[in-house]
């Protein structure tokens, strides 16, 4: 059975610039990715998404606009085994509000869709952000 998890694509609209949160992990190979953690028996997806942003990033539920009819599910192996990970869509209210990094994190960057996509390095990542990054370019969400 594959690991599941669930997370938020953050974003923010600033000074003309649509901007990705990325977090660097402090363990293991110091991998990018958004705020996202392993679902706990008798959790659902979207419930492990909201308490996993708020350990990771700090932010709750009310800091966000998030997007429940745009998510993706993205499958792939770690170590050799599989894991699911659902990701929604979501907006930073305050686009300046910062970030307020959990011990599981060594670092933050608000990036472009290509940065983002760069350090993360998956090319299953790189098509969510970029189907992601259409949407809201073109006003479709």
């Amino acid at each position: 059975m594959a690991k599941r998890a669930a997370g938020f694509l953050i974003f923010r609209r600033l000074r003309e610039r649509i901007e990705y949160l990325m977090l660097q992990a402090s363990y293991g190979q110091h991998h990018w990715s958004p705020p996202k953690g392993h679902v706990d028996p008798g959790e659902d997806d979207y419930a492990t998404a909201l308490r996993e942003t708020t350990e990771e990033a700090g932010y709750a539920e009310s800091d966000l606009n998030v997007y429940r009819e745009q998510s993706r599910t993205l499958e792939y192996k770690v170590k050799g085994h599989d894991k699911v990970v659902v990701y929604w869509l979501a907006e930073l209210r305050n686009a300046v509000q910062e970030a307020k990094l959990s011990d599981e994190h060594q670092d933050q960057k608000w990036l472009d869709c290509d940065e983002a996509i760069r350090i993360a390095g998956y090319d299953d990542f790189a098509k969510m952000v970029r189907e992601f990054d259409a949407k809201i370019k073109a006003n479709e969400l």
